[in-house]
């Protein structure tokens, strides 16, 4: 079986990415969360380029990782710089790894115009920065950066590029699609070609500029490649880096390439998350295999036929990667998906068909008015229990009233004052707020807390508005989401009116009608 070593540069690499920026904090987090997903390399960052990266070195060594092996990263030596006096090396050994990856120039077009320095040059800085380092005992990876463009361009130098760092111990030569600009028919002529040539084992870095970093990476290792490098989530510069998400269940369950263990496999949905807020980045849905939305079901027929034999609409067991199925409830829902889900609510339905019409035609009309359930599971629940007579209310309202208040010279200020009936008990409170919404949520809460004190654990994380008939201008109705937390979940709730309060004032009951109903369900 072929073996394949990963490697991850999402703490290098992947910091490059637009609003991503790691804290020392963050980076040892994520190496130990890579290190439990068993890749085989991990590169730390750039020791010497700043002090955040060196403060990482020196914190790392004190963790000892189970499989992986950290990895500095660097450059080879300035041009016309004797490589012993070179700052960059200096820096790379001063990390104390045992791995140390450097880039050089394989592209002739960047020699002339960036380096502007002659090509003979450019292979002694290469062959000078390899030997250097393996002579103080480091292993040494060497990225040939641009080589797929340098390989077009000029097939001959980008060759002796790569036997400069080959002739002077290089142990593992990755070839880096740079620009993102190959497509991946090339990338597979180009690494059999190259294998031909050159003897030590050869490694693909891909970038995702169009959109076939996967791709070429997974057609690199068909054609020879051994060492892959990519980021968790596709994160990097530009469009990003090959993403390690697809990548290793790619390998693993489309080509039986054991890269990592099956334990290791079903964790990746969650490393994939966790990573992501780290990074302080929203988790993309449609991502493949690990997105919230790689699994859901919304058509009628899709969800009729995945509920017979899951492999009609789905490429792989979702739970082998941690990931699971979701059956959406929108106006294309059939039957199927309505009974499934009241299978999942306890809600005793079975298999009463005309049960799941009556739930299905009613979903419509709401649909029809601008409610979107696939977005708010949550008001989903509601509904459906609702419909079905199987939930009672926690609280009725008696009547609120909004007020907003702008003084001449000052800000404008907004309160709620709320009437509820809880039982046999009328409370009757008033709240201020930063705005109407915020004003009449406080008020709510504080109407409710002697009731039900653990409302103290829930708050509110999101609000949206979005208009539905942009025509109607002040008078189109609204739709509000609203995402709410507590130490344990997230949850989403609806609501849809011509008069964004009262849109609002519903997404808000759903939001804590639904805490209410999760607390009862852990007694």
């Amino acid at each position: 079986m072929q073996k394949i070593e990963l490697y991850d540069t999402t703490l290098r690499d992947g910091s490059q990415g637009e609003g991503i920026s790691f804290s020392v904090a963050d980076k040892l987090k994520i190496t130990e969360k890579l290190d439990e997903l068993g890749v085989h390399f991990i590169e730390g960052g750039w020791p010497g380029a700043n002090p955040k990266d060196m403060e990482y070195f020196r914190k790392a060594k004190k963790h000892k990782l189970k499989t992986a092996k950290l990895t500095a990263f660097g450059s080879t030596r300035r041009a016309n710089t004797k490589v012993a006096q070179d700052a960059i090396l200096k820096g790379l050994l001063s990390a104390e790894t045992k791995y140390i990856t450097i880039f050089g120039k394989s592209w002739d077009l960047h020699v002339k115009d960036v380096f502007k320095c002659d090509l003979s040059e450019n292979l002694k800085m290469i062959s000078d920065s390899v030997g250097y380092l393996t002579s103080k005992g480091r292993t040494v990876f060497y990225d040939a950066e641009h080589f797929f463009d340098g390989y077009k361009d000029n097939r001959e130098y980008a060759l002796k590029t790569l036997k400069a760092a080959e002739g002077a111990g290089a142990k593992r030569i990755i070839l880096c699609d740079t620009n993102g600009g190959t497509i991946t028919s090339q990338v597979f002529e180009i690494v059999e070609e190259v294998r031909c040539v050159i003897k030590v084992p050869i490694g693909i870095h891909a970038h995702n500029d169009c959109e076939m970093a996967v791709a070429n990476s997974v057609a690199a290792v068909q054609a020879g490649c051994i060492q892959v490098h990519g980021t968790i989530n596709g994160y990097g510069e530009r469009c990003g880096n090959a993403n390690l998400m697809s990548i290793i269940p790619a390998l693993k369950l489309k080509l039986g390439i054991d890269c990592v263990s099956d334990m290791a496999l079903r964790e990746l949905t969650e490393i994939s998350r966790f990573i992501a807020e780290t990074s302080n980045m929203k988790p993309m849905d449609s991502q493949p295999f690990v997105g919230n939305s790689a699994f859901a079901h919304k058509a009628g027929v899709h969800v009729n036929a995945v509920l017979k034999n899951s492999r009609t609409y789905e490429h792989i067991d979702p739970s082998l990667i941690g990931n699971h199925r979701r059956l959406l409830i929108s106006e294309l829902s059939g039957k199927s998906t309505i009974l499934k889900k009241a299978e999942e609510m306890n809600l005793g339905i079975g298999k009463d068909e005309e049960k799941g019409k009556s739930i299905l035609k009613l979903l419509q009309e709401l649909e029809n008015k601008g409610f979107h359930f696939e977005a708010a599971e949550a008001s989903l629940e509601l509904f459906m229990k609702r419909a079905m007579k199987k939930f009672k209310d926690f609280f009725e309202l008696e009547d609120f009233r909004v007020i907003i208040e702008k003084k001449r010279g000052g800000k404008m200020t907004s309160e709620a004052i709320i009437k509820l009936k809880v039982g046999k008990d009328i409370e009757h409170t008033a709240s201020q707020g930063d705005g109407p919404v915020n004003a009449l949520d406080s008020a709510l809460r504080k109407a409710l807390m002697a009731f039900y004190p653990k409302l103290a654990e829930m708050h509110l994380t999101d609000y949206k508005v979005r208009v539905l008939d942009e025509k109607q201008g002040t008078a189109a109705r609204v739709r509000v989401l609203i995402q709410s937390e507590d130490k344990d979940d997230t949850w989403w709730t609806i609501g849809v009116s011509e008069n964004v309060i009262d849109a609002s004032w519903q997404a808000l009951v759903d939001s804590v009608e639904y805490k209410l109903l999760k607390d009862i369900k852990k007694k």
